[in-house]
């Protein structure tokens, strides 16, 4: 299905987990992520990339990493969160890491909580180009603009840092308040910010927060973002157990010679590098 380099592996026995969630239906403008994950394993061929992150970790001889395929995404929406929230808790409770592929960002409130099940304190970073603090959009309280608020209603984690914003609204900024969120906006980006959590920590990259100059395959292309370099480094200079990652809201539809999901593929890689680096 994928190989990210050379890295996944067939293995009963497992230390990370790829889990695809093709599923857009929370999208509000225009449909394509579901097609995401298939995007993203097909970026990740060793036809064109290795198993070695920047930093020297080689993911092929330091994880165990296995593609758990598809969650099935079929039926009312209840239904898919349901079971991606039991996919996710089956393999936290492996003791392994999962790297969920989206799909719009709707998932990420599933998969939170199933976090929030395997750890009694857990902080999130979320990378966006949009807070997805709505309290609804459209009507629709689980549309993919909205992760956040349920998030932080429901207190499924201790702290919110989101990097990369660039369309906060009125609405947001007091939701974030409310909820002790704090927001590290483009326009006060000078410096790589270096960001220190003292709970485990799960990673949202929703690829816009990428500039669409680096990531033109999205549903919502806000200018103004962060470089690709930009978020690499902020990964780099993580001072964090982190314990589980999504990638989401790549729109293969929207791409140009497979950029985005490229640049998904890369982001995914650093991240589990940072991981397996602070282990050490």
């Amino acid at each position: 299905m994928t190989d990210f380099g050379g890295a996944i592996k067939k293995s009963r026995e497992f230390d990370v987990a790829l889990l695809g969630v093709p599923f857009d239906k929370k999208a509000s403008y225009l449909r394509g992520a579901a097609l995401g994950p298939q995007a993203i394993r097909a970026a990740s061929t060793s036809k064109a990339i290795n198993e070695w992150t920047e930093y020297g970790v080689n993911l092929e001889k330091e994880t165990t990493w296995v593609d758990l395929g598809d969650v099935d995404v079929t039926g009312e929406f209840l239904e898919v969160f349901s079971r991606i929230e039991t996919s996710v808790l089956h393999i936290l409770e492996r003791n392994a890491i999962p790297v969920v592929l989206g799909g719009d960002h709707s998932i990420t409130y599933p998969v939170v909580k199933a976090f929030a099940k395997k750890f009694d304190s857990l902080d999130v970073l979320h990378f966006d180009a949009h807070p997805d603090l709505y309290d609804e959009l459209y009507g629709d309280r689980y549309s993919h603009a909205c992760p956040f608020a349920r998030i932080a209603e429901e207190g499924l984690v201790q702290n919110i840092v989101q990097v990369g914003l660039r369309s906060v609204t009125g609405e947001h900024r007091k939701k974030a308040r409310a909820h002790g969120i704090r927001m590290i906006e483009m326009k006060d980006i000078q410096d790589i910010p270096i960001l220190r959590f003292s709970n485990p920590l799960y990673v949202s990259f929703d690829i816009d927060a990428l500039d669409p100059a680096f990531a033109p395959g999205v549903s919502h292309h806000e200018p103004g973002g962060l470089s690709t370099r930009q978020a690499i480094q902020i990964i780099h200079a993580l001072e964090a157990e982190i314990v589980g990652m999504d990638v989401v809201e790549v729109n293969p539809q929207q791409d140009q010679n497979g950029i985005t999901a490229a640049a998904a593929v890369k982001i995914i890689m650093e991240i589990l590098g940072k991981t397996i680096l602070m282990k050490k």
